[in-house]
């Protein structure tokens, strides 16, 4: 696949500020399924180290605002002013996804790339914390590792060279993540699929020098993205 924005970031720093498969190439492809205008002010919910918040203000031309609860808002806007951004392209905060400091419709969009099922499993989630905070018509769309199918009760022993159960149970299929969120009132399922981009993704992550990297390769190299994919999600709020 082509990733004409993501490919504007150097190799090494993508490797340097990722935190999982390549978030770049998983915002471009979700960026790809719906068609948020320039202009539009975007929450990046658990951005990380920047990397998703950089490419949608740069490439894109969005307002957007990087909440993250690990990563320091300091060092994320040294790299946006790195990237030729300024305060009021992308704004860094910390922030605890289940008490983001924001009015409600102030958003016209949400991406959480590779964050979702951390905080999204409890089904009462985007009704109660998130889908207040966007305008009606808004979008959501979210990058969601998960399981080509559910095996949590027979879990393959290539995911155990890497991950315990209780990592695991964390990543679930198409069908568990629709159950879910059609729970949600005021919200339309546009869209759920499998990413095209989760070997590739992976494979860059892999390059990466860091321990959370290398401690992900044995399961891969025993055959573990035969089981795991990555779940776009659009929504639409009514």
């Amino acid at each position: 696949m082509n990733y004409p924005k993501a490919d504007t970031f150097p190799q090494s720093v993508m490797r340097e500020r990722s935190m999982g498969p390549n978030p770049l190439k998983l915002c471009e492809e979700l960026l790809g399924l719906a068609d948020i205008p320039a202009g539009s002010v975007v929450l990046d919910l658990g951005s990380g180290a920047g990397l998703t918040s950089a490419l949608m203000a740069r490439a894109c031309g969005y307002v957007v605002y990087a909440a993250d609860l690990w990563s320091d808002p300091s060092d994320n806007m040294r790299f946006f002013e790195e990237c030729g951004l300024t305060n009021r392209q992308a704004v860094p905060l910390k922030a605890d996804a289940t008490a983001l400091p924001f009015a409600h419709g102030f958003f016209d969009a949400v991406v959480s790339d590779d964050s979702y099922n951390y905080f999204g499993r409890d089904a009462r989630y985007l009704c109660e914390h998130l889908l207040p905070l966007v305008r009606r018509g808004g979008e959501l769309l979210f990058a969601i590792p998960g399981m080509a199918r559910d095996r949590h009760d027979d879990l393959p022993a290539c995911l155990l060279a890497s991950w315990t159960p209780e990592q695991l149970d964390y990543m679930h299929d198409i069908g568990w993540w629709r159950a879910n969120i059609s729970q949600t009132e005021g919200v339309e399922i546009v869209d759920m699929c499998e990413m095209a981009c989760t070997r590739e993704a992976w494979a860059d992550w892999l390059e990466c020098d860091n321990e959370y990297a290398a401690g992900d390769r044995a399961a891969v190299e025993a055959g573990a993205l035969t089981y795991l994919n990555t779940i776009a999600v659009r929504l639409r709020r009514r």
